[in-house]
């Protein structure tokens, strides 16, 4: 019994700790930076030796990005980022959280670079000082990030500089990254043996035959990423507004209301992750009050003008990135929306007033102005007959029987009417 429970320990003690791995796809934004830091966390909990990134991104948020390479510089466990699948890229904000790495990888087929932050490029936006100090700062930002893992920082400061993009082959070549790898188990027969420092320390990584453990990304991080983008946001937002402004304009139809709620909720949740600019929110809240008062005030379409100034001005100001990241509603998004919304907005008040003007023709008050026949005479109380019932009416002169009346007013159950005269 003790020899067995002796052996036991021994493959235990024999036995490497694990390797941690999630998938970090799509554009970097607050639901990738959650996820990344969780997926550390949980690898620090497990005690696992390292931490594999899996990443394929465009780029995307300069607040995420800066958030996830402080999470990995600052982790207790080492973090490999591997660019990979086969085809998979990491642009922009990836090629930062790449060269944060303790070790940094490529499959073969993928590719690394373009990081000019994305807003200094679109111009319009900056003064050409701010750009200066912007593209500075990100310069020396990944120079750093570059020469902290001794990787290539003149071919960081290109990438940033000038956008260049080069394959994973030169990438090995260059010093940008530190290894090729087919796959996950090729990567971590590669990396067996490596020192790295953790939290300024050095550490060795026995990987090989290592068992691997997936850290999947639950519901939270996955609506998250997804709504997180401007784009997708901006549009839930109108769907939103749209929906509760026809609820408001057809009270009781109901569907709308509550498409439109939920939109706007999960909007908002996006909206407390993401840099917004709440003038922007409170223009476009704005242009939502003008398109309610044009159903309720007849301002000849200048309150519907108003309307569409104030929200294409909050649309184009509902984002805004300190430090240059640059991430906002693109064009091709925003002004489809604004124009189709906007729309929206006019047909659904035009309609709601042009209602309001109608004569009613339902109901009591729809009796006014009707014609019909005295049954008995008015003198000055009597019955008249008008849409197939009879009804009690008076009149200010006498009316005798089988003659032509005209409603003028309803009162109650009782009508009010004249004697019309026969056109000759």
């Amino acid at each position: 019994m003790i020899l067995a429970l002796l052996a036991a320990a021994a493959v235990c003690r024999a036995a490497p700790p694990p390797v941690c791995y999630l998938n970090a796809v799509g554009t970097v934004n607050p639901g990738m930076a959650e996820f990344i830091l969780a997926g550390i966390d949980k690898a620090e909990k497990q005690q696992a030796q390292a931490l594999v990134v899996q990443l394929d991104t465009p780029g995307g948020l300069d607040t995420s990005m800066r958030q996830i390479v402080q999470g990995i510089s600052n982790a207790r466990v080492p973090v490999i980022v591997y660019v990979a699948p086969s085809g998979a890229r990491a642009a922009s904000a990836g090629v930062f959280i790449t060269q944060a790495a303790q070790v940094a990888a490529m499959a073969p087929g993928t590719n690394i670079g373009a990081a000019h932050p994305v807003s200094i490029g679109m111009g319009g936006k900056m003064d050409k000082t701010m750009e200066t100090k912007v593209l500075n700062d990100f310069v020396a930002y990944g120079r750093s990030l570059a020469e902290e893992h001794g990787r290539n920082p003149d071919w960081m400061e290109k990438a940033i500089r000038q956008s260049v993009s080069i394959s994973a082959s030169e990438a090995l070549k260059l010093k940008v990254v530190d290894l090729m790898a087919d796959n996950l188990d090729d990567l971590l027969a590669k990396v067996n043996g490596r020192r790295v420092q953790v939290a300024g320390k050095p550490q060795v990584l026995l990987t090989a035959g290592a068992p691997l453990r997936e850290i999947p990304e639950n519901l939270r991080y996955r609506i998250l990423g997804h709504i997180a983008d401007p784009n997708i946001a901006f549009v839930l937002m109108m769907i939103g507004l749209a929906g509760i402004y026809f609820e408001l304009a057809h009270p009781g139809v109901v569907l709308p209301g509550v498409v439109g709620a939920t939109c706007l909720l999960l909007a908002l949740f996006a909206f407390q992750t993401l840099p917004v600019n709440y003038i922007g929110v409170l223009l476009i809240l704005l242009s939502f009050v003008f398109f309610v008062l044009e159903f309720k005030v007849s301002s000849y379409g200048m309150l519907s003008v108003a309307g569409v100034a104030a929200l294409l001005l909050g649309a184009i100001m509902l984002f805004r990135e300190p430090g240059g990241g640059g991430m906002g509603v693109s064009w091709g998004i925003l002004l489809p929306t604004v124009f189709t919304v906007s729309l929206f907005f006019i047909a659904v008040a035009g309609i709601v007033f042009r209602s309001h003007r109608k004569r009613v023709v339902s109901g009591a008050e729809g009796l006014v102005g009707e014609q019909g026949v005295a049954v008995t005479p008015l003198a000055p109380v009597g019955r008249v007959f008008i849409h197939g019932e009879n009804w009690e009416a008076a009149s200010d002169e006498p009316i005798a029987p089988r003659e032509p009346v005209e409603v003028l007013a309803v009162r109650g159950l009782k009508l009010r009417v004249r004697r019309v005269t026969p056109k000759s």
